[in-house]
């Protein structure tokens, strides 16, 4: 897999790119590929959201519907997003999940981070994603998969404006806590990664070079 820097994109721009990179996944004119990035402060949401759980208009935070799984989740400044373009070929949707949640928490245990991945009881709100082992939650994953290949991904809080999650209810959950890695490191005394090192550690653990 192929290993793609971007800086700051706006997301409905990198929502009409992402287009075009699964055309071309599809085609097989490029490779699976990992884009990382980020992106302006923007909430983003999919079909199932209950619009109740989106922001108040004085929040004066940009909603974005979106095309993926997963409920409302914000990404902005201090947040490393990953968008992932690979062919399935034999594996499903809950196997791509299973692997990202693992390559998430692999990438953040070589940084000095133990976290872990939750399964969701049945009929509960989806728990996909990774958590610290007190149950805050750190990384959200959506995907969606058209004619097998993936699009949309994942995001880490490495060190963003915590208080936007206070102002709507994050990924269907109402009493999740996020956290950031910068939060996390305070109480583990280690050091904040840099965005340079995290990018580094999910692109490894990702197998993407």
């Amino acid at each position: 897999m192929r290993r793609v820097d971007l800086g700051e994109v706006d997301y409905e721009v990198a929502g009409k790119d992402m287009k075009t990179w699964v055309e071309e996944r599809i085609a097989g004119e490029a490779e699976d590929r990992l884009f990382l990035l980020s992106h302006p402060p923007v909430i983003t949401y999919g079909p199932r959201t209950s619009l109740d759980d989106l922001p108040a208009e004085t929040a004066a935070i940009p909603t974005v519907a979106v095309d993926r799984g997963g409920f409302a989740t914000y990404h902005g400044p201090g947040q490393l997003v990953g968008y992932l373009v690979i062919d399935l070929k034999q594996r499903g949707p809950v196997d791509i999940v299973r692997w990202v949640e693992n390559g998430l928490i692999d990438a953040l245990g070589s940084l000095g981070f133990p976290l872990i991945r939750r399964d969701t009881p049945k009929g509960a709100s989806s728990l996909v994603g990774v958590w610290t082992e007190d149950r805050r939650k750190l990384c959200s994953i959506g995907m969606r998969i058209r004619r097998g290949v993936t699009s949309h991904g994942f995001s880490i809080n490495l060190d963003p404006d915590m208080n936007v999650f206070h102002t709507f209810t994050t990924c269907g959950l109402h009493d999740v806590t996020m956290v950031s890695l910068a939060e996390l490191a305070a109480e583990l005394d280690v050091p904040v990664p840099t965005d340079a090192v995290l990018r580094d550690a999910v692109a490894g653990a990702l197998g993407a070079s």
